[in-house]
């Protein structure tokens, strides 16, 4: 057994770890770790360990296990989020930042992590010379639990089929940037490279049976992999300065490079959509209008797709400034947004304004503006899903304003198209609706059949709050529908001749 108590290996490999003595850390960590297994602080603390040593694989087990019975142990997404970084898994480790930040937004430590890998992920990526960007987002759905589902559904920004991003093969290598990235490492890369040219010495073995040519090949493949990880992720002050001498270029001289305006819109825009998806919307709000300024003060020619641009940035504002309560000023963005959209004939984002502008009037409970702006919108639905989801939000205004047949034929035309898609979850939804507006027009028989109906499709996926909302709906129209019963027969017995 290991000599001393967890707390006083715990204390020890702290010390030896702020000391530099990982090794002697790491053999006290796991002492510690054998008294108390699975102790997810003194397994950050090993994984931390690892990672000083070079052991990638070894530090993302341990993170993963601090993780293992508690999800949201923020010290583990972040050591498991930097083991990610080092490894040069960027993508992945840029979701795990997000995921501490979510849950611990007052720590610096997240935020520079998500900023450090969204820029490594953009070294990695070429840069297209036109970017058609467009926001995808799925239509606003009136009733709480379309609001749910819409809300698990990200912002994405998609690019045209003929400008898809795809990552660069090996970068030329230049000595001046590799001996800056390198540093005192250069010094050892290039004696390696020397050694290369000694056949004798490449045709050896060491007393091991280990080839001499194997073990150099080796260090030197190592060598560049950390200068192009090192060329790949910047230091942050490397960041701030270079973005900051971007900025006073772009002041000084108004003609920014297109290369340079590419990355600039990309940056932000994916800024703004993580922003909004983060319920950031102040922030979003703020950097938007930023972005919306700047773009203003640059021609058509170094921006090819400008008024397409400015709409979808109107756009953005908008989706903000409804989430702030500013309905108003949301819907003056959108209308913006689809002047813009009309002006240069996008039908794309003619039918993506008719959708926010619809979902404002929804929100401010003008439900006619809302179906009149969204029947608009109709023919410009392509999908299935994208009808669906149209025919249940119209529906469901006219249901608020007790048009009930309206909401019935609606309800109907949501759930065909549901059916056609093969969606499961919005034929339940579409179900509901349909039986709601029967319970309405007093047609308690189709209501409890359409009910039990939309309770067999809850039960499919599992969806338990479904399942109780319904059944209570359930007991309420049956009740109704005993109630009619009575009276029928006893106007029966009134008028039965005796």
């Amino acid at each position: 057994a290991p000599a001393g108590t967890f707390p006083s290996l715990m204390a020890e490999g702290k010390m030896l770890s702020r000391r530099g003595e990982y090794d002697k850390a790491l053999a006290c960590f796991s002492n510690a770790l054998s008294l108390r297994a699975g102790d997810k602080h003194c397994l950050v603390a090993r994984s931390k360990c690892y990672l000083k040593l070079g052991d990638t694989e070894n530090s993302l087990k341990d993170a993963e296990a601090s993780l293992q019975d508690d999800k949201t142990f923020s010290k583990g997404l972040y050591q498991k989020a930097e083991t990610l970084y080092t490894m040069g898994d960027f993508e992945f480790a840029l979701v795990f930042y997000h995921r501490g930040h979510r849950l611990r937004p007052e720590l610096q430590e997240f935020r520079l992590g998500i900023e450090k890998s969204q820029e490594a992920i953009i070294n990695c990526i070429g840069s297209p010379s036109t970017v058609k960007l467009e926001n995808k987002e799925d239509l606003c759905f009136v009733s709480r639990q379309a609001e749910s589902k819409k809300e698990n559904q990200k912002v994405q920004i998609k690019l045209t089929k003929d400008q898809k991003w795809t990552k660069k093969q090996k970068p030329v290598r230049n000595p001046k940037t590799e001996r800056q990235l390198l540093g005192e490492l250069y010094a050892d890369k290039a004696y390696l490279e020397k050694l290369l040219k000694d056949k004798d010495l490449m045709e050896s073995s060491t007393k091991q049976g280990i080839k001499v040519a194997d073990l150099v090949l080796g260090g030197i493949a190592y060598l560049e992999r950390r200068s192009e990880f090192w060329q790949q992720q910047k230091p942050i002050y490397a960041r701030v300065r270079e973005r900051r001498l971007r900025q006073q270029s772009w002041t000084r001289d108004k003609k920014p490079k297109p290369a340079e305006v590419d990355r600039y819109i990309v940056k932000n825009m994916q800024d703004i959509d993580m922003l909004l998806a983060g319920n950031f919307h102040e922030e979003s709000c703020k950097k938007a209008e930023h972005m919306l300024k700047t773009i203003q003060g640059w021609s058509d020619d170094e921006v090819p797709n400008k008024n397409e641009l400015i709409g979808n940035l109107h756009s953005c504002i908008g989706k903000a400034q409804l989430e702030m309560g500013q309905a108003e000023a949301a819907l003056q963005s959108h209308r913006m947004d689809l002047e813009f959209a009309r002006q240069n004939d996008l039908p794309d984002a003619v039918s993506r304004a008719l959708d926010n502008i619809g979902r404002v009037y929804a929100r401010m409970g003008k439900f006619q503006q809302a179906i009149d702006t969204w029947e608009e919108k109709i023919p410009t639905a392509e999908s299935s899903l994208e009808k669906t989801w149209l025919f249940h939000e119209i529906g469901r205004c006219y249901l608020e304003l007790n048009k009930a047949e309206a909401a019935q034929t609606y309800g109907q035309k949501s759930l065909k198209s549901a059916e056609e898609e093969g969606d499961v979850e919005w034929q339940l939804h579409a179900t509901v609706l349909v039986a709601q507006a029967q319970a309405k027009l007093s047609n308690y028989r189709s209501a409890i059949m359409s009910f039990e109906k939309a309770l067999r499709k809850a039960a499919f996926i599992h969806d338990e709050a479904a399942q109780k909302a319904i059944v209570a709906a359930l007991g309420d129209v049956s009740k109704s529908f005993i109630e009619e019963l009575e009276e029928r027969r006893e106007e029966t017995t009134i008028y039965a001749p005796k």
